[in-house]
């Protein structure tokens, strides 16, 4: 297994876990959300993403665009 394999199975096992939000597991896995999104659906993986998680998300946006 690579590390980017094993960075991407990580990130999947915590977003099922409700341990990362949608832009934190796609951060951890080091590939855009829709791509992680992508690898999601492909395994048939449901995306919870409620008001607090996008909130973090667009916290997180800003303060990239800060910095």
């Amino acid at each position: 297994m690579t590390e980017a394999e094993l960075k991407a199975e990580l990130a999947i096992t915590l977003f099922q876990q409700e341990r990362l939000t949608l832009g934190q597991a796609a951060l951890l896995a080091d590939i855009p959300q829709f791509a992680f999104q992508r690898l999601l659906a492909d395994r048939r993986i449901p995306i919870h993403y409620g008001a607090e998680a996008m909130e973090e998300d667009l916290q997180r946006a800003r303060d990239l665009r800060g910095a």
